[in-house]
């Protein structure tokens, strides 16, 4: 038997808006730009689409006065433009396709192809953290993303403006949008969802405002890079949150009340950004040392008690998303208003909707079991199996679901997170050993790594982001109390001081994390004294320089 119609959906926007699949970085950023431009709205699919690269080599070919020299060496162009300007599916192979120009510029979601550019509801969900995150943040990063993606564009006119001074890759794709004349916003109404965590909001908010200082100091493409990074980190920390923060929501019957606008104590302008959060996550990180051996087990750990707590996050979504069916419900016969959070949906649960709960899931129950013995005289024994657990009807029905498509959702849910942690990249926080059944371990690579050091050596004064030097002990507190990232030590429930194996390992640990900070340019031993060793910014930004918050 299979599941059909509503009861095999699964994805829950009032829970996250991504539809668990895997994701790339590129067509995430592509399909956030028509959100920043239209403030949350999509763009209507008018103009030119689905292009070739031979068709934007000949768009290069066909204007020499574009780039000078271009039309002397077609193939070293076409090469350019594969490897350098446009974001290719199936690379090498017959069915090689472009999903869309990289995302170096924020138009050039005019020529995605959106059967192989789908980043499959992220983009709605970076867009909508921002836009509920707290304090202004939200509206000044949206502002920051919009005014940094979109130069030498005026968003009234979408006319090119080219006095502005941009890099050449940019430029050519500026050159190309003057192609599609047409472009339009989506009537559309979107669909306005406050985020579970407003305070990972706040913290990704924050972070963009604090990536973006070094507008003026870091190329163009790096910063790309940089911002394609540090959102497939938030992502993916949301989301590892969320495998505990849902569960816990509906065990509870109720919202908690410090998960709300008003209580939430994140600060993303303290050292302790998330004090006094009580679903702060903790990653332990292993920095690598090949000889380290316990500090990899205790990684794999850390990472496992994540991944194990996939199927209880499938069974609450599952019940979220059926809450949210039968409020719906009782919404058009007249028993309830419009508008429902997800602390309103658990709710439900409770016994004082018992009766309106068992007669909707009754007739759901009678219908799911009605098809599954289509052309038979038996129900499924999958089915039987279930109801002989003696469960009331709603239950009866939630388990059925998980019996069915549990494991499904499982493996996608493993391949997103595996995709937004960036697994075995090196931006990635997330490391597996190639083989059938390798544990995976929470590591920190060098390009993830740089990231938040640009991140860490910021501070603010009288409104502006500037640079400054940071103690170790200060950076690794910063990662810990920010991300949850430990390195150094283990997190409170897990700390045994008389266990001299796992003391053993941090210290190494910790010195493979200077010695990669050193690898990567941040830092210098002047001594042997710890309070003298210290990260230095690469880019210095001092008080009178026009970043930060602007």
């Amino acid at each position: 038997m299979s599941i059909k119609g509503r009861d095999k959906e699964f994805r829950t926007p009032k829970v996250t808006y991504v539809d668990f699949k895997h994701i790339e970085m590129d067509r995430v950023l592509t399909n956030l730009f028509p959100r920043l431009k239209y403030e949350g709205f999509s763009n209507r699919r008018v103009g030119r689409m689905d292009l070739s690269i031979d068709e934007f080599l000949d768009e290069f070919l066909e204007h020499p006065e574009w780039f000078k020299g271009f039309d002397l060496y077609p193939d070293v162009v076409r090469k350019w433009i594969e490897t350098d300007l446009m974001d290719v599916v199936n690379r090498g192979k017959a069915n090689q396709a472009v999903a869309a120009p990289r995302p170096l510029h924020g138009n050039t979601y005019k020529f995605r192809n959106t059967k192989h550019s789908r980043d499959y509801g992220a983009a709605e969900q970076i867009y909508w953290m921002l836009y509920y995150a707290r304090k202004g943040r939200g509206q000044a990063a949206r502002d920051a993303l919009k005014r940094f993606f979109f130069p030498g564009v005026d968003l009234v006119t979408d006319r090119y403006d080219s006095k502005v001074v941009v890099d050449v890759e940019t430029q050519a794709l500026l050159r190309l949008d003057q192609q599609v004349t047409q472009d339009a916003k989506d009537s559309t109404e979107p669909l306005r969802l406050q985020p579970l965590c407003i305070g990972q909001a706040d913290l990704l908010a924050d972070d963009i405002l604090r990536l973006l200082a070094y507008e003026s100091y870091v190329p163009r493409s790096v910063l790309v890079d940089y911002l394609k990074t540090l959102l497939a980190f938030h992502l993916g920390l949301y989301h590892l949150k969320l495998l505990y923060l849902l569960p816990k929501i509906v065990k509870q019957q109720s919202g908690s009340d410090i998960c709300t606008v008003k209580e939430c104590p994140a600060n993303p302008s303290h050292p302790r950004s998330m004090e006094g959060c009580p679903y702060h996550i903790a990653l332990i990180i292993d920095m690598g040392d090949a000889t380290n051996n316990h500090m990899q087990k205790l990684s794999i750990y850390s990472a496992d008690r994540f991944y194990r707590q996939i199927p209880i996050f499938i069974q609450a979504n599952f019940i979220v998303k059926k809450m949210d069916e039968m409020a719906e419900y009782l919404r058009k016969i007249g028993k309830l208003g419009t508008s429902h959070t997800v602390a309103d949906l658990v709710q439900f649960l409770r016994s004082e909707y018992n009766s309106d709960r068992q007669a909707y899931f009754k007739s759901r129950l009678a219908s799911l079991i009605e098809e599954s013995s289509m052309g038979t005289e038996d129900v499924d024994p999958e089915i039987r199996n279930v109801i002989d657990l003696g469960l009331d009807e709603f239950h009866t029905f939630i388990e059925i679901l998980m019996a069915y498509r549990g494991n499904y959702h499982r493996q996608a849910i493993v391949k997103c997170l595996d995709s937004l942690l960036m697994k075995n990249k090196e931006t990635g926080i997330l490391a597996q050993a190639k083989g059938k059944g390798s544990p995976r371990r929470f590591v920190l690579s060098s390009k993830l790594l740089e990231v938040l050091l640009q991140l860490a050596v910021l501070t603010q004064k009288n409104g502006r982001f500037v640079t400054r030097e940071l103690r170790i002990e200060e950076l690794l507190e910063f990662l810990r109390e920010r991300y949850g990232l430990y390195i150094d030590r283990l997190p409170k429930d897990q700390q045994n001081s008389k266990n001299v194996l796992e003391q053993r390992a941090l210290r190494l640990n910790l010195e493979a994390f200077k010695k990669r900070l050193r690898e990567i340019g941040f830092y210098e031993d002047l001594s042997d004294a710890y309070i003298t060793q210290k990260v230095s910014p690469r880019y210095k930004i001092q008080e009178t320089n026009e970043v930060g918050l602007r």
